[in-house]
């Protein structure tokens, strides 16, 4: 599968998100600078990664999700393509509309950094596919902003759409509901605040996260 790594000025995990691409295709993916208007022909698949996109100013991912690239990056989600963001990347997707919802401040008003164990919610989507039976892991979660929220009537429609895909275990920023991530009403488009590309490795403590990218990128 083609895929894509989007990189604005203030990304830090384009290189890990990166990594996790070729640790499972064998190719390493395009990166993208956020000032191209187009992807790369061919691309089955687009990650916005981690980190703080144009400082975080204004409001996290608010100027990225009005980058150049960002219209062709719709088009692909809109074509029914899989497209994930991670942290800021989530972040980037709910500016953009392709999520529902808002990241907040967490409640604490501190930057947490720690690993965080979730429950997956939804194992059967195409980002979680490869996990089986499991339900239980443990992903990093690095942020300042990760509280999400919505208004009830969301919440009850995501919830009952089967479109939470992770919840934590134990809530690290306040999110409502524990939501840790989320899918959009047609399956292929994720957002998730924990790091799925930093858990792709027994060496660099645990592998939890790599049947994200197993799920994504084996079911084209």
């Amino acid at each position: 599968m083609k895929s894509a790594v989007i990189v604005f000025p203030g990304s830090n995990c384009d290189r890990d998100a990166a990594m996790a691409i070729e640790k499972v295709t064998g190719t390493a993916p395009t990166m993208v600078w956020h000032q191209e208007t187009a992807l790369p022909d061919g691309t089955e698949f687009v990650m916005l990664p981690g980190g703080f996109s144009y400082g975080d100013y204004l409001r996290c991912g608010a100027m990225a999700g009005v980058s150049h690239i960002i219209p062709a990056v719709k088009a692909h989600a809109e074509d029914g393509k899989p497209l994930l963001g991670v942290c800021n990347g989530f972040q980037v997707l709910i500016e953009t509309g392709l999520l529902p919802g808002a990241l907040m401040r967490n409640a604490s008003l501190h930057f947490v950094c720690e690993k965080s164990p979730l429950t997956i919610e939804n194992g059967n989507t195409q980002f979680t596919s490869r996990y089986g039976s499991t339900r239980d892991v443990i992903i990093p979660v690095a942020h300042h902003d990760g509280n999400y929220f919505a208004d009830d009537e969301t919440l009850d429609r995501i919830e009952s759409e089967g479109q939470v895909v992770f919840r934590y275990a134990r809530n690290p920023n306040g999110s409502a509901r524990d939501i840790a991530g989320i899918i959009n009403e047609g399956g292929n488009v994720m957002g998730m605040m924990p790091h799925p590309e930093r858990a792709i490795d027994a060496d660099h403590g645990g592998t939890d996260g790599l049947a994200v990218f197993e799920s994504i990128l084996g079911s084209a």
